[in-house]
């Protein structure tokens, strides 16, 4: 099984290797206002390929914000209102909120 993961890394390797080798003729990009940018294709390719990766991750930034702060509010222990007595809870079950079942939290 060991031998079968290298291989296949090898295979991708060998593959993206073949096409930056295949893919070095000069490119033209162009920006707005007549700006542009003459480079090698793959590395337009790769400066696309990380735009994308940057604009997903942002892209997933506010769910996980959301999904961090809901799981931190969860851990913080509730604290009763001033001047309420508190009621023995010791031998209730504590109900798990229907969000934190919906979320995995």
């Amino acid at each position: 099984m060991k031998y079968l993961l290298w291989l296949l890394k090898a295979a991708i390797f060998f593959t993206l290797f073949a096409f930056a080798l295949n893919n070095q003729h000069e490119t033209t990009v162009h920006f707005f206002f007549g700006t542009s940018w003459r480079g090698p294709l793959v590395l337009v390719v790769l400066a696309a390929f990380a735009a994308g990766l940057v604009v997903g991750a942002l892209g997933m930034l506010p769910g996980w914000w959301r999904h961090r702060s809901a799981a931190a509010a969860l851990r913080q222990p509730a604290t009763p209102p001033e001047g309420a007595a508190e009621a023995p809870l010791a031998d209730a079950p504590m109900a798990e909120p229907s969000h934190a079942r919906r979320h995995g939290l």
